[in-house]
């Protein structure tokens, strides 16, 4: 469930993978199991965020999006959150600034696809996200060459660590970040939305 505040204790290796879920698919499950298995994460969490900032569109209900993840990430070590919104916090860097703070000894390693690695330079203090949490990247078609090209990456080159040692992740400080190359599910809530397969946001969020 996502009420109330996520439980972890010091020593534990925490995933967290931040978004709007609008909706949640196959995809963000397949980069969660990913997660635990190469990182040795104890749990991951998936922190449904109010909206993203870096988009106009605004999205579906907040409890009608917390309902559709919970029905994809149906596993032990998954936890839906609403956290974002407890935290009064808008951006990545706040969020992981207090998470940090709330949690001491909790080792968080922030998750996200190559494509978000792409724009990461665009996010609000994004030089303190990278310098606070180790960064799990997984690859997404189309975005792999890019990713690796992109600002954040060439920034924090000599802070990448090989994929041989991606176990190593989440016990090594920050700033860390590891690339994990594989065949992703090209699954994406764009395209889930443009075939009619989710309910438009604004339309939502328009009525008084």
């Amino acid at each position: 469930m996502s009420t109330g505040w996520p439980r972890a204790r010091a020593g534990q290796a925490i995933g967290l993978l931040g978004g709007s879920f609008d909706p949640a698919h196959e995809g963000h499950m397949a980069i969660t199991l990913e997660a635990i298995r190469r990182f040795r994460l104890d749990r991951v969490w998936w922190m449904v965020s109010p909206g993203n900032p870096l988009k106009a569109r605004r999205p579906a209900p907040m409890a009608q999006r917390i309902a559709q993840a919970e029905a994809v990430a149906r596993h032990p070590k998954v936890r839906v959150t609403d956290i974002e919104t407890r935290l009064g916090t808008r951006y990545t860097a706040q969020t992981v600034a207090r998470l940090t703070a709330r949690y001491p000894g909790v080792d968080f390693v922030w998750l996200m696809g190559a494509d978000n690695l792409v724009q990461l330079h665009r996010w609000q203090d994004w030089r303190r996200i990278v310098e606070t949490v180790p960064m799990g990247v997984f690859a997404r078609p189309g975005d792999r060459l890019s990713a690796r090209l992109s600002r954040a990456a060439r920034v924090y080159r000599s802070a990448q660590l090989p994929m041989r040692a991606a176990e190593a992740l989440a016990r090594v400080d920050a700033p860390a970040w590891c690339f994990v190359n594989l065949p992703m599910s090209a699954a994406s809530s764009t395209a889930i939305r443009a075939g009619g397969g989710w309910p438009d946001g604004r339309r939502k969020l328009a009525k008084p």
